[in-house]
């Protein structure tokens, strides 16, 4: 909860959001907005409990050094952000939703429908979530959501064009989609001057978000493919690779003041791979190192752990920014 001029003192971890606002203001004013009151206690409250949870919070709502420029007033943003608030549980859906999206595209392409059918079931199903997501004005938790597990499918399935329909290995494709991903944040950049999540409130910086968020799964399709079957490090060693690369990032801001954006699509990135190995390692054959869950029935599973956890946030709202409040009460 947003702090509130004249009001009762600010909840627990309050001061998480005030840093968010005051570190990102331009030059001339620094330190916690006006009327805000920190809570006693604040910095032991920061490194106990949760401290995964806010380094991975502040990590994507804090400092953004030289990247964010003539940067709206917080209620402006807020009112018309398309993109959820960073939580731990965006986290883990992130993951989640990463999962299933390999585990989805392999079932459909695989088994259940001819790859050429799959992949353009797949298009027309992203081409509508996106439209959907482009439609609304505001976030909202399951058209935001549905559109993520349509381009972790749609991703997956284009990284796999690459290999399987032209022959192209791995490593090329990785480097070929590092190529791409930073042009399109180059290029991002160049023309909006940031690439923070929380500047999402025109339609141009949303089609660089999304082309953005398309393009890191399907780098991290390749990248986690590449170590699993290449590098020979298997697909449960793989995860716990990237789960520990997972980490870099929030230690790096943590510990090294690294920039906030920078850490956040680091991490972004990282979650693709991550998810993937470990719901490939749940389905595939024991032959080949897995668990022989099965890719459908491991889908089947992630898929009723996001609707869960979407319903909860689509109900409860935890990961829909508020504006700050300027009224005294």
């Amino acid at each position: 909860m947003p702090p509130t001029r004249g009001g009762p003192a600010a909840p627990p971890y309050a001061h998480l959001y005030a840093y968010s606002y005051a570190s990102v203001d331009p030059p001339g004013r620094a330190g916690p907005l006006p009327g805000f009151r920190e809570p006693a206690g604040h910095t032991a409250n920061l490194k106990a409990g949760s401290a995964w949870y806010a380094i991975l919070s502040a990590m994507t709502t804090g400092s953004t050094g030289q990247l964010q420029q003539n940067r709206p007033t917080a209620p402006a943003r807020h009112a018309l952000s398309k993109v959820p608030e960073v939580t731990a549980l965006f986290w883990i859906i992130k993951v989640l939703t990463t999962g299933m999206g390999e585990t989805t595209s392999d079932y459909l392409a695989n088994q259940l429908l001819s790859p050429p059918v799959a992949v353009c079931l797949a298009g027309v199903a992203l081409a509508a979530a996106l439209a959907l997501q482009f439609s609304v004005r505001r976030y909202v938790a399951w058209i935001y959501w549905t559109a993520i597990v349509m381009v972790s499918v749609f991703g997956t399935m284009a990284a796999d064009v690459l290999h399987v329909g032209l022959g192209v290995p791995y490593a090329a494709s990785t480097t070929f989609f590092v190529i791409v991903l930073a042009a399109v944040l180059g290029l991002w950049y160049a023309t909006e001057r940031t690439l923070s999540i929380h500047s999402i409130h025109t339609r141009r910086r949303e089609l660089f978000y999304w082309a953005t968020v398309m393009t890191t799964f399907a780098l991290g399709t390749a990248a986690g493919d590449l170590t699993a079957v290449p590098l020979h490090l298997g697909y449960f060693s793989s995860g716990v690779m990237f789960a520990v690369l997972f980490a870099v990032p929030a230690l790096g801001f943590w510990l090294l003041r690294l920039n906030a954006i920078t850490a956040f699509w680091f991490a972004y990135i990282v979650t693709r791979p991550l998810g993937a190995s470990f719901a490939d390692w749940a389905g595939v054959p024991h032959a080949r190192g897995g668990l022989a869950l099965g890719t459908g029935p491991v889908s089947l599973g992630l898929a009723v752990v996001i609707l869960v956890l979407v319903g909860y946030l689509a109900v409860s709202r935890k990961d829909v920014a508020t504006a700050p409040q300027h009224s005294a009460r």
